[in-house]
């Protein structure tokens, strides 16, 4: 079983109030930090999509708020993309068939194998981040 548990900062929102009090771009640059942390689990995962024209592999991204990082895939342009990940039956009849698996092969994998180096990635961000706006991690 792969294990999908989120990484959970404590103290992000009152991070994130203290750096709005100082400056109006401050917040912003969480945002990055966690765009930078989730793009470790895109650049794994991507080139493990299959690809016939490409377009499910496009899809695989990195999208963050100040509060939140994660990595998404499939939407309009290729909305089959669940299916490729975690299988399952589609077509006319349910005919098509690729073994479910509940872990994921793509996204939940590579987020399994850079655990460690996502949390160490966000560790030196954040405390990059609070160093530059003048304050003081503890």
């Amino acid at each position: 079983m792969i294990p999908t548990d989120p990484i959970k900062i404590e103290g992000l929102a009152k991070l994130n109030r203290s750096l709005r009090a100082l400056s109006k771009d401050a917040p912003k640059q969480l945002r990055l930090v966690g765009n930078e942390a989730a793009e470790i689990v895109v650049h794994d995962a991507r080139p493990e999509v299959p690809t016939l024209s490409g377009r499910a592999a496009r899809t695989v991204k990195a999208a963050s708020t100040r509060t939140a990082a994660q990595v998404k895939a499939g939407g309009a342009k290729a909305s089959y993309y669940p299916w490729l990940d975690f299988g399952g039956r589609v077509g006319v009849n349910r005919s098509i068939r690729r073994t479910f698996i509940k872990g994921g092969r793509y996204i939940f994998p590579a987020y399994k194998d850079n655990r460690e180096i996502i949390g160490e990635k966000l560790h030196s961000g954040l405390t990059d981040l609070i160093r530059d706006s003048g304050l003081e991690p503890s």
